[in-house]
């Protein structure tokens, strides 16, 4: 112990460095805990059992590159503006997806801002949900 505190004297920077990243990592696994964030597996199964929606927040080119079977594409630039086609899923769970997880997070809010509760964050986006070799469309 004596040791420990001559070190943290010795090297402030190093401490607080040390400090700094420790309060990161923390705060980046109580965030990671967030409930409304799924995995894929999770996602099929809300899917399959209980008709959850997918709306994939990516743009049109994107989208068409490959995206969740009958999922719809509402980019998050324009969602506000296009919430009126979610309106008929409102007592559904809904399904953010995005590439990576990322941009999914904005959307959600604003559909909890919309009056939208079961509101859920594909996590890792469409990467994770090919990465668990689950099925993609290129349908439009």
């Amino acid at each position: 112990m004596e040791q420990f505190l001559e070190f943290a004297s010795n090297h402030p920077y190093l401490f607080a460095a040390l400090g700094l990243v420790s309060a990161l990592l923390i705060h980046n696994l109580i965030s990671g805990m967030d409930k409304s964030s799924i995995q894929p597996h999770q996602a099929t199964a809300m899917i399959n059992q209980q008709d959850a929606v997918v709306v994939d927040v990516r743009p049109m080119t994107d989208f068409s590159a490959g995206h969740i079977i009958n999922s719809i594409n509402i980019p998050v630039n324009s969602l506000k503006s296009q919430m009126n086609r979610l309106e008929k899923y409102r007592q559904k769970p809904i399904i953010i997806a995005c590439r990576s997880g990322a941009q999914s997070s904005s959307a959600c809010k604003q559909l909890h801002k919309a009056g939208f509760e079961k509101v859920f964050i594909l996590k890792g986006g469409i990467l994770a949900w090919q990465d668990s070799n689950l099925p993609v469309s290129r349908k439009k």
